[in-house]
């Protein structure tokens, strides 16, 4: 056999002694002074035997209850993870749909503001045309300046047809005398 290092000792006793309180070595003990205070001759070394057993014994008793105690608290603190992984797993998923709801308000949102804009652009070009009432006016001073064009017009027309019909009968009476003046030449 080799040198044993000490890494292995202390990971065989770890081994050997579970978690690491001693309990193997107190039973030991236990076991060795039980077999002392049988074998004891005199009644005071079977009596310090005895308490060395008792103590022994309450060592054990404490340690245990000590082990006890500590399973239970280890018990309450993995519920206690539990409870609080679900509380977590809760807030990530009610976070998960509040980021949900605000990307659906800011979508709304971009779609207020997209709105808004064309609106503005829309007012700025309604604002350079005139209103309604102005409108109107202009409307009804075209509309009698179109009246009074269209009287002037029939009025030169009606020139224009007498001016026609006297430039018709000038011109026939033009003609006729021209034919009365060959006629008599002739």
């Amino acid at each position: 056999m080799g040198a044993v290092t000490d890494d292995e000792v202390i990971r065989k006793r770890l081994l050997i002694d579970g978690d690491g309180a001693g309990d193997d070595r107190r039973i030991n003990l236990l076991v060795k002074s039980f077999i002392k205070w049988c074998n004891s001759g005199s009644h005071e070394e079977g009596y310090t035997q005895y308490q060395r057993m008792l103590s022994t014994l309450s060592q054990c008793e404490f340690s245990m209850g000590k082990t006890l105690l500590v399973y239970d608290m280890n018990l309450r603190e993995m519920e206690n993870y539990e409870k609080i992984y679900k509380d977590i797993e809760n807030n990530i998923a009610a976070a998960h749909e509040k980021i949900a709801e605000c990307k659906k308000q800011i979508l709304q949102a971009k779609r207020i503001r997209k709105n808004r804009q064309e609106y503005d652009a829309l007012a700025k070009v309604i604002q350079h045309h005139p209103d309604r009432h102005e409108t109107l006016k202009q409307l009804e001073a075209l509309g009698k300046e179109l009246q009074h064009l269209s009287r002037i017009k029939e009025n030169v027309e009606d020139k224009l047809e007498l001016r026609r019909k006297q430039f018709h009968v000038l011109l026939s009476t033009i003609h006729e005398l021209q034919q009365t003046l060959e006629s008599k030449l002739v």
